[in-house]
């Protein structure tokens, strides 16, 4: 078979085999699933739905007042209910979540409050206020569905560079070995799951119509990438891939001067950029009520230091303190170093970034457009100088999103290793790598007290507790499979 005739195979991937194989396996976890709304992110991003439906406003005070009490060691009170959120300009309470998430929730939040007033009409005494465990479990359960519909989508984007088993071993490996699989079923209301499902669907559009991107097209990408935007500011940078193939097709008109097909262009561009910015419209009206202004909170816009000067410990954090330009005290890290850095988490995410690299030799375009995508992504993330190192949550959880970029990198190094050294071997690599992802989540939940990976890896001890944990797991496998609540703080076992 010709190099033409696989490539041509390779347009139009054939999934299925592979989709069943990762539906399988999101069933086969999900009775690990932990929804609940514990801490601040959280909260944020779930008051939206449940003060506009019960309380009819966006008026927080009482909603974070009620998780504080739930969750009264959470941060909650200190954080959230502190004299400075409130906004001088409204009198509210800030909130500096997105409403993109809360956007995606809403049909699954409202069909379990139709399902309480049935249930409640036909005799139950189930509380229909929002904080009850229908609203909650409805919400988690939705974000795990999201991200198996992001992995979905990530499984053809693999098959577009190798076959079944290349894209199987990439999807699973890139999920199972990294903050993802966390933020499916442990952390699950959290607005990752839901990013990571816009970012693969944004992605996906974008990819399987460059060659000739229709006027729906366009339509499709300004919608999924307005949501994209409202679920978390920073992936509204996603925006780059169509906007660096613009740059191309711009420069190419010029050389010709066909003026046609450049006024053909900029008209389409016109009309992306229009209704993005319509579909974006609701997100700047909760800004304007919230914080009497169209734009992030302070707090958001606040922490950033826009030369980055963490951009280094992002990935490898071996000396984390600012890299190349002076930076306020408050953004030295106080870290201890190779404790936060993401490669140091989530090893796997190296192969996929030398796999872009890779990819430009089969598909240029593609190549440079995720790899500057994906640097926009890193720089911002080392500009949030007082918050780049994500103490206190499990792995870069802010690189999630960005799976789908990842896919793009490691699905043609994976193809080209499999051709060199077969199967078994990737496969044996791949196994480590998710084992090594389960260790830490093992060690960050139901060993948390002992370990501390909330404030970092802890080396060398680390080394000890990743060896220990599937020998001491097995005698919480009781507590694990019933009653997992037990792990976290102020967990409720009803």
């Amino acid at each position: 078979m010709t190099a033409t005739r696989i490539t041509r195979l390779r347009s139009a991937p054939r999934a299925a085999p592979v989709a069943v194989l990762i539906i399988a396996l999101f069933a086969a976890l999900l009775p690990l699933a932990t929804p609940r709304v514990f801490a601040t992110d959280e909260v944020q991003y779930y008051v939206y739905l449940r003060s506009l439906r019960f309380d009819g406003d966006f008026d927080f005070a009482n909603d974070y007042q009620r998780f504080a009490e739930l969750n009264p060691r959470s941060g909650i009170e200190r954080s959230l209910l502190a004299p400075d959120r409130i906004r001088p300009q409204t009198g509210l309470y800030g909130n500096i979540a997105p409403i993109g998430a809360a956007v995606l929730w809403a049909p699954f939040f409202f069909l379990a409050d139709a399902g309480v007033q049935l249930a409640n009409a036909l005799g139950a005494q189930i509380a229909a206020d929002g904080f009850s465990r229908p609203y909650i479990a409805a919400v988690g359960y939705a974000s795990a569905l999201y991200g198996l519909l992001g992995l979905l989508l990530c499984v053809r984007l693999a098959r577009r560079y190798t076959d079944a088993f290349g894209a199987a071993t990439t999807v699973i490996t890139l999920w199972l070995a990294s903050p993802l699989v966390y933020y499916m079923y442990i952390q699950m209301p959290f607005a990752h799951a839901n990013g990571f499902f816009l970012a693969a669907l944004f992605t996906t559009i974008w990819i399987e119509t460059r060659a000739a991107r229709s006027v729906r097209a366009w339509a499709a990408l300004a919608v999924v990438g307005a949501l994209l935007t409202m679920t978390r500011e920073q992936y509204g940078l996603f925006l780059l891939l169509p906007a660096i193939d613009a740059i191309g097709h711009y420069a190419r008109h010029l050389r010709t001067g066909d003026r046609m097909a450049i006024g053909a262009l900029l008209g389409r561009h016109v009309a992306f950029v229009t209704l993005f910015a319509a579909f974006l419209t609701p997100q700047l009206a909760v800004y304007q009520l919230l914080n009497g202004k169209p734009q992030p909170a302070g707090e958001v816009s606040g922490k950033l230091n826009l030369c980055s000067p963490h951009l280094i410990d992002v990935l490898v954090d071996f000396d984390p303190r600012p890299d190349w330009c002076v930076a306020p005290q408050d953004q030295v890290a106080r870290t201890p170093a190779w404790s936060r850095g993401a490669l140091l988490w989530t090893p796997v995410w190296l192969p996929a970034l030398v796999g872009l690299v890779l990819l430009a030799k089969r598909d240029r375009g593609v190549a440079i457009a995720a790899i500057v995508t994906l640097g926009a992504q890193l720089w911002v993330d080392g500009a949030f100088g007082s918050t780049w190192h994500l103490t206190g949550a499990f792995g870069f959880r802010r690189l999630i999103e960005c799976t789908p970029l990842f896919v793009l990198g490691l699905a043609p190094l994976v193809d080209a290793a499999t051709r060199r050294t077969g199967r078994w071997p990737i496969a044996a690599a791949a196994g480590l790598l998710v084992a090594w992802n389960a260790g830490l989540v093992v060690n960050a939940t139901v060993f948390n007290a002992e370990t501390r990976l909330r404030t970092g890896l802890t080396w060398p001890d680390l080394w000890r507790w990743q060896l220990e944990a599937p020998f001491k797991l097995m005698g919480k496998l009781g507590d694990l499979l019933f009653r997992r609540c037990a792990f976290f703080e102020n967990g409720r076992c009803e």
